[in-house]
């Protein structure tokens, strides 16, 4: 799926906290190192005992530096989700080899650690992503582990509790900032809602034959695209909503043409093709929605090509925009019309089978053989629905 807008926001907003990230990690680090390991040395206080580095340490500020342009160059090339991942591993194994090296050769009571390994946890919740907090703490309470098994050390549980507190303040952080962004899209999609209804509602006041049927297509859409397994929750419920759109620019057209009871004149047929794009335009400016807009677009769309508006051929379309041409056909062929009877499920079922590699996908129609039986239960449901709460 192309959601072109969707995946340019998160993608902006990953390069940005990773920028940040880069900052904090090189400003920190080389900034303790200088302080701790240069000047307070220098100072008459004594508040530094030991403030040798080894030869060991120099590499690590090369190979730190040396991972610079790869981070630039992952930027640059919008794939930033890996510097983080890269900046842990690298660090965190060269301070392993490090003191490891260092504490077995010299027989001393372990007393390294740096501010980084810190940072690193306690700022971890700024990529708002759950797997990466879990890796670092995780990680990091392994490596004080291994460390305290290999130089037989119970020292090492000083730095490990202090790990420990500052990962519990970070989990209490990411936690904090997921509610809040869970409580903001809750919020966004209820309002979302709430308009889609609305206009949906205006528009079956013009048109009494899209009463229930954006409904109807979007459900039916919507239980095709679950049997796909490829798609999140979130992309499903905004589907849902540009189905219920998805007959939007209808609006625009005379009351007189929408309920015509006989066949339609080739200038009327052509008035009436023209509300895909009518819509598509009413659309394009709402959040959430335009990143669906293909499925208000692209709906008359076919397989073969010979669809409108534009003439889109086979994968040219966009799955979304695929799906609901399948559902739009089969509720329109199961409705009741001024000038035609609804066709009996069954039959409407073969001419989606029938339309296959014409029409219709191939492969979602072997899908809609699928999930036929579910919509045989929730065309069912519906009516019988309808007819309760007459």
């Amino acid at each position: 799926m192309e959601n072109i807008h969707k995946y340019t926001n998160l993608l902006n907003e990953e390069k940005r906290t990773t920028i940040w990230f880069l900052w904090l990690f090189y400003v920190i680090y080389f900034g303790y190192e200088i302080i701790y390991y240069y000047i307070l040395p220098q100072m008459p206080w004594n508040l530094v005992s030991n403030g040798l580095k080894t030869i060991f340490d120099f590499y690590l500020y090369a190979i730190l530096l040396a991972l610079l342009p790869i981070a630039i160059y992952l930027l640059k090339r919008n794939k930033p989700s890996p510097v983080k991942y890269i900046y842990f591993i690298v660090f965190t194994v060269a301070n392993v080899i490090i003191e490891l090296i260092y504490f077995l050769s010299n027989n001393e009571t372990y007393n390294a650690g740096n501010i980084v390994e810190m940072v690193f946890v306690l700022f971890s919740p700024i990529f708002v992503n759950k797997r990466f907090f879990y890796f670092v703490s995780l990680v990091q309470i392994f490596k004080y582990i291994f460390i305290g098994i290999v130089l037989n050390q119970y020292v090492v549980l000083i730095p490990l509790l202090l790990l420990l507190v500052f990962a519990t303040v970070a989990c209490i952080v990411l936690y904090r900032f997921l509610g809040y962004v869970n409580s903001l899209k809750l919020s966004y999609d209820n309002q979302l809602e709430g308009i889609v209804k609305g206009v949906i509602a205006t528009l079956e006041l013009k048109d009494p034959y899209t009463r229930g049927h954006s409904e109807r297509v979007a459900n039916y859409a919507m239980i095709l695209a679950k049997s796909l397994k490829e798609f999140k929750n979130q992309d499903i419920k905004l589907f849902y909503y540009a189905c219920l759109l998805h007959d939007v620019g209808k609006i625009h057209i005379s009351d007189v043409i929408l309920s015509k009871p006989g066949k339609l004149t080739a200038e009327e047929f052509e008035i009436i093709k023209s509300h895909p794009v009518v819509g598509a335009e009413a659309v394009k400016d709402v959040e959430g929605i335009n990143e669906y807009i293909t499925v208000i677009r692209d709906h008359h769309e076919r397989w073969d090509g010979k669809g409108y508006p534009n003439g889109l051929k086979a994968e040219e379309t966009n799955l979304f925009a695929r799906i609901t041409a399948i559902a739009d056909a089969f509720d329109a062929m199961t409705s009741s019309r001024s000038y035609r009877e609804a066709m009996p499920l069954e039959k409407a079922y073969e001419q989606i089978v029938n339309g296959s590699g014409s029409q219709f996908d191939p492969i979602l129609v072997e899908k809609v053989k699928e999930v036929f039986p579910l919509w045989i239960e929730y065309h069912k449901q519906y009516y019988a629905e309808r007819r309760d709460n007459k």
